[in-house]
């Protein structure tokens, strides 16, 4: 499997790492949309977020509690947008999943 994630979770490619635990890993996106710009990601490899099965929902709620501790960590509790991209079509380039954390510039609604 060609999974460029996995690759940094065996530390095979670089990545500047800020939050690492037994389920999540998290680092800094290499093309940011924002100033802050974040992505955490599961360190078991479910390609999208519909791929999920009913075994990987302690996983996905670890994720959710995950981007609030680094959201507190990083001092942006109180102002950043969490994104998943589920699929080619909606965006999704890196079939591993993973969310976005963005903060520091304003965001508009609807999305995208």
């Amino acid at each position: 499997m060609d999974d460029l994630f996995l690759k940094i979770i065996d530390r095979e490619v670089p990545a500047n790492i800020i939050y690492e635990d037994e389920i999540a890993l998290a680092f800094e996106d290499i093309n940011p949309q924002a100033p802050t710009h974040i992505l955490v990601i599961p360190k078991t490899h479910i390609p999208k977020l519909s791929d999920a099965d009913s075994s990987q929902k302690d996983i996905l709620g670890h994720l959710m509690w995950a981007t609030g501790e680094i959201a507190r960590q990083l001092d942006i509790e109180d102002a950043y947008r969490v994104v998943v991209n589920n699929g080619a079509k909606a965006g999704q380039s890196v079939f591993h999943l993973h969310l976005h954390i963005l903060s520091g510039r304003v965001f508009s609604w609807p999305p995208g």
